[in-house]
């Protein structure tokens, strides 16, 4: 699917509840070498690229190729680097109507390396004057407009008073017998957010660095603990994905399911794979598929993503019944 197409149909998306995706938005200078460089060396890179990155909005244009009408929320600089950004969402057809921009700030930038020998990537991050999204830029939107929004895990502090705007959005829709807003949360890195956050979602994607950070070696022994240790709220639903070894996700009725890891015949570029996965689940479970097959759909397009570079997604190679709703 090309561009052009992902623009034509994010006009009939629009009308449409959207799935909402809140958090960083930057961009990439890649930077691919023959293998990680080390300390005070030369060496001629293979490849250098600069593009749109950000986990919140890396995942809204998976969102986006795989169907789903997707909305990005964050910050932007009202700098020349921007554009990148804007230009990418564009292309591939996710919304942001409502991004707040900023005058006298600079885009977050990230530098990264990518070994061509392991397919690792190393990311060195600066922001150093755009602000985190504030809960005033989020009381604008009218959540009318959406039926599920994903936090990336970061902000918390402000984050938290978002969700708790959501929460009496949906405590109104119950006595009128309407359905209410889905939010699930990203836990990927420890220092960012606090285990008590994890209970304020429906759904909570745990990394596997924050399950080590919970004293967890294995996806299933993470979810065996978040089932027995409160840190979820009454009836919440959590996923962890382990790498090669696939994804697990903890039911409302505590049992496990499973999605075997889709690898490429080579490893080439492992960044974003973790936000490409969450796009795939996010997919799924908005349009009614189970859990399982949620996992199953995010394992696909993630296996796929690190056997290339960047975030363009082959729709004809995934199991197109994951792709739409029954």
């Amino acid at each position: 699917m090309g561009r052009d197409s992902f623009m034509a149909d994010s006009v009939k998306k629009s009308a449409r509840q959207r799935l909402l995706i809140v958090g960083l938005a930057c961009v990439d200078f890649i930077n691919v070498a023959g293998h990680y460089p080390e300390e005070d060396t030369d060496q001629r890179l293979l490849d250098q690229r600069i593009s749109r990155g950000g986990n919140a909005t890396n995942t809204s244009v998976i969102v986006a190729q795989l169907g789903s009408p997707v909305e990005w929320l964050g910050t932007v600089a009202k700098d020349k680097l921007a554009d990148v950004i804007i230009e990418d969402l564009s292309g591939t057809g996710v919304l942001h109507d409502h991004v707040c921009y900023h005058d006298n700030c600079k885009t977050p930038v990230s530098c990264v390396i990518i070994s061509a020998q392991s397919g690792s990537r190393t990311i060195l991050h600066a922001n150093k004057t755009l602000p985190e999204l504030d809960v005033s830029d989020f009381s604008r939107l009218d959540l009318e407009n959406y039926s599920w929004i994903h936090f990336e895990g970061r902000n918390q502090t402000k984050v938290e008073q978002m969700i708790k705007r959501i929460e009496e959005f949906n405590e109104r829709r119950q006595l009128l017998g309407l359905e209410t807003i889905t939010v699930s949360i990203e836990a990927e890195k420890p220092k960012a957010i606090s285990r008590e956050f994890l209970s304020r979602g429906d759904y909570v994607f745990i990394s596997k660095e924050y399950s080590h950070s919970l004293g967890q070696s294995s996806a299933e022994e993470c979810l065996k603990h978040l089932q027995t240790s409160g840190l979820l709220k009454r009836g919440a639903r959590a996923i962890c994905a382990w790498g090669e070894k696939g994804a697990w996700g903890l039911e409302e009725n505590g049992t496990t399911v499973h999605s075997k890891a889709f690898p490429p015949i080579r490893v080439v570029d492992t960044l974003g794979a973790g936000d490409t996965f969450n796009g795939g689940v996010l997919h799924a479970l908005s349009i009614g598929k189970s859990l399982e097959e949620a996992l199953k759909l995010g394992c696909q397009v993630a296996g796929q993503k690190v056997g290339q570079n960047g975030f363009l997604i082959n729709i004809g190679a995934l199991d197109s019944h994951l792709l739409h709703a029954s």
